[in-house]
């Protein structure tokens, strides 16, 4: 992820992923990833999963309104509520405003 301009809306999603329906999850986070893509305001997102199945997903955003929007995305919700039904144990979800970034990379 590049350097965000200070104001980005982060939403940070902590999940723990049950065992059920690997492939489902999967073809499912694939379909959330291409839909975010294309709402307005959307800059970018940063995506991890460890083999216990921990994930912390952080999505970016232009602004308030927009992270709200994509939260209220009737597909989104849709799928957000299979994901209580069948992919989480559990999740916290957090967001915040950046008021800072920078970059590094080796050399």
């Amino acid at each position: 992820m590049a350097k965000l301009s200070n104001g980005t809306i982060s939403v940070i999603f902590v999940a723990q992923r049950t065992e059920l329906d690997a492939d489902g999850y999967a073809r499912a986070a694939a379909m959330m990833d291409e839909l975010a893509a294309h709402q307005d305001g959307y800059i970018g997102i940063d995506s991890v999963r460890g083999a216990d199945g921990l994930g912390i997903t952080v999505s970016y955003w232009a602004d308030e309104a927009r992270a709200k929007a994509w939260r209220d995305h009737p597909d989104h919700a849709a799928m957000r509520e299979a994901g209580r039904n069948r992919w989480y144990s559990d999740y916290s979800l957090h967001v915040a405003q950046v008021t800072r970034s920078y970059d590094w990379k080796k050399p």
